[in-house]
């Protein structure tokens, strides 16, 4: 698989990290485990409700526990940046992912083959909106979240971060 991002798509993926009614954190945290191990043993492609969309895998440093925390995720790509969509279904607070790279902006990002270390930044103004209305296009399941929530939900860049001992 190239080193290169894959073609925009404009529909995302359902959310993994959206919690179940009645699923706990550790519940969650199994799951999310369960399809980052299907997805390393696979290439990046994974099956079930996730087959066949645009995947990756990020993984952020707990905001309260300091442990490595993995979310799958849906992607588009905006030139050479990863965007991913905080919209946990549409769901009144931010998924937990978010606080984490909020409070720790370096993160893992493992897409296809490759793994890398991105610099996250949540976009406000112009570039938000831009991010969101390619995205969220009329119709689609993330337009509808916003009927869902009072929130502005985020659309968050990852950008790769160049290795310490690069020229």
């Amino acid at each position: 698989m190239s080193d290169e991002p894959q073609p925009q798509m404009q529909a995302q993926a359902q959310p993994a990290h959206t919690r179940r009614k009645g699923e706990s954190n550790e519940e969650r945290r199994l799951i999310n485990q369960r399809v980052a191990d299907e997805f390393r043993a696979n290439g990046g492609k994974v099956g079930g409700r996730y087959e066949g969309a645009p995947l990756l895998l990020l993984t952020t440093v707990g905001a309260k526990t300091g442990e490595e925390r993995i979310a799958p995720l849906g992607y588009t790509v905006d030139s050479d940046r990863y965007v991913v969509i905080a919209a946990r279904g549409g769901a009144p607070i931010n998924p937990d992912w978010y606080f984490n790279l909020v409070a720790q902006p370096l993160v893992k990002v493992e897409v296809g083959t490759e793994t890398f270390t991105a610099r996250a930044t949540v976009t406000s103004g112009e570039e938000r909106q831009r991010l969101w209305s390619e995205r969220a296009v009329p119709g689609s399941r993330l337009d509808s979240y916003t009927t869902k929530t009072t929130r502005e939900i985020p659309v968050i860049l990852l950008e790769r971060v160049a290795p310490a001992n690069a020229e």
